[in-house]
């Protein structure tokens, strides 16, 4: 019979409830979820600053995309190392590391006197974020293992975070560049991270790490560069077209390579992504529906900041503070899903209708014109919209690392970030591609003003999102089972 009382020897692998306490791993979720906003804002407050940069620093239009593609490229490809690192090696210490280097890159790059440093800068923050996201997302599903209710509450209130940091970005974005200046939306993550990362040192605990064994040198190799060539190829489509050679060919090699990957993680003795990860039924479904749901989302932060920009006239910080009914909203249904339903029904009523809820405002959103307002046209659209995704990032979020051994959850975790940046990419590249050739032929066809054409463009963007969050409805309803997720009680 196992002794109930601890040892020094063993004191690492106690929980954090027990250890010091159910209030402790409360004051960790605030600092995992502070490194999570960081990471999820740094996605959107560039897009606001780069104009402002790019008059600064002096760099062409055409130099301009790297500036986001250089951390998406690092990001996104890097993701499932990072998750796999933080497993070998200490989900802290990654977490740390991510942490200390997002914050140096960021000073890099808010000092950065041209062009190169900037970028060099900003694929360093995509490397260090490839650390942080699946480290947190990984101490978070340990952290809160053995309660339902507690587990639930908590992934509410990071799904929060995680649905709002990117409306807040924009928020952020506008307040700093026309306050202060652009390199102050680098700036500030330098603040947040030195919170964060005391506040990881003091409350944020370990566990168990298995034996270190030999690297998957060939999956690992597979898995980066299949996914830089998907994502890279992605971000080409917009400026080269479809069928130009540099989106192709990227594309191409991207899925063979992951094709590849595959292959090589079925057959090698210690896979860096175990399939049994994937296969598992709910957090398979959770991976499919974050990569449908990250794809329309891009339809909403993306096309509806154009629209409020360039049509309505709003301001960088009026469009920003323009989200800020949405971001209410996606908090009130991630903290009520999470805490009042997710513990009793698990993922699979939550997250169909948040995807339903989701699509009914991408179908209000085609109601817009040029002479609609914020209040009648804009606003309904929002606060359905937020409260679909507040029911749908922290269920899934809980469903993708439910049931994940403790020595696979950080590259459960990190596929969750996977699929969310493979399908924002995805909708970056496609929404972007047919909102361009619906206006060159709505122009065409009807001899309309510019104006008139880009909102037929939206509409037909809206429209495609809210047949994709319906997808992702049906999926969710057919995949994930019923009935609440295990728990762990003897998890540590």
């Amino acid at each position: 019979m196992s002794s109930a009382i601890s040892t020094p020897e063993s004191d690492h692998s106690i929980p954090i409830a027990d250890k010091h306490g159910g209030r402790n791993r409360w004051i960790a979720l605030v600092v995992l979820s502070l490194a999570q906003l960081m990471d999820i804002v740094d996605n959107t407050i560039m897009n606001i600053a780069l104009p402002s940069a790019q008059h600064d620093l002096g760099f062409s239009s055409g130099d301009r995309q790297w500036v986001v593609t250089g951390y998406a490229l690092a990001f996104g490809s890097l993701l499932l190392l990072g998750g796999r690192l933080s497993d070998f090696f200490g989900r802290k210490r990654m977490f740390l590391i991510g942490v200390g280097g997002f914050a140096a890159a960021s000073a890099l790059g808010g000092a950065a006197g041209g062009l190169e440093v900037l970028l060099v800068a900003r694929v360093a923050q995509g490397v260090f974020g490839a650390l942080l996201a699946p480290a947190a997302l990984s101490l978070l599903s340990v952290t809160f293992a053995d309660n339902a209710e507690e587990r639930g509450r908590a992934f509410g209130i990071f799904g929060a975070i995680s649905g709002a940091g990117g409306a807040l970005g924009l928020l952020l974005g506008g307040v700093l560049t026309q306050g202060l200046s652009w390199r102050w939306c680098l700036y500030v993550n330098i603040v947040i991270a030195a919170i964060a990362f005391a506040g990881a040192l003091m409350f944020l605990r370990d566990g168990d790490r298995p034996e270190r064994v030999r690297p998957d040198i060939a999956g690992t190799a597979a898995a980066v560069f299949g996914l830089a060539g998907l994502v890279y190829g992605l971000g080409n489509a917009e400026s080269h077209g479809w069928h130009a050679p540099a989106t192709l060919a990227p594309i191409i090699a991207g899925i063979l390579l992951l094709a590849a990957f595959v292959l090589i993680e079925r057959r090698t003795r210690h896979p860096l992504l175990p399939l049994h990860v994937v296969l598992d039924r709910v957090r398979g479904s959770a991976y499919l529906t974050v990569a449908i749901t990250g794809t329309g989302m891009f339809a909403v932060f993306l096309f509806l900041t154009y629209y409020l920009q360039n049509t309505l006239g709003f301001s960088p910080i009026r469009s920003g503070a323009a989200f800020l009914p949405m971001i209410a909203m996606v908090m009130v249904g991630a903290v009520f899903s999470g805490t009042a339903l997710m513990p009793r029904t698990g993922p699979r009523p939550l997250v169909p209708v948040g995807c339903l809820l989701a699509a009914i405002g991408m179908a209000l959103l085609t109601g817009i014109g040029t002479d609609s307002s914020y209040a009648t046209g804009v606003l309904p659209a929002l606060l359905v919209t937020g409260l679909g995704f507040g029911f749908i990032f922290g269920p899934i979020q809980n469903a993708a690392t439910s049931g994940v051994q403790p020595h696979d959850a950080g590259v459960a975790s990190a596929t969750v970030n996977t699929a969310q940046q493979i399908g924002g990419a995805i909708g970056l590249a496609v929404f972007s591609s047919l909102a361009t050739t619906a206006i060159d032929n709505y122009r065409t066809t009807h001899a309309a003003t510019l104006a008139d054409a880009t909102i037929s463009g939206y509409h037909l963007v809206f429209w495609i999102a809210a047949a994709v969050f319906l997808g992702g409805a049906a999926l969710a309803a057919l995949l994930f089972r019923t009935g609440p997720l295990p728990i762990d009680h003897s998890a540590a």
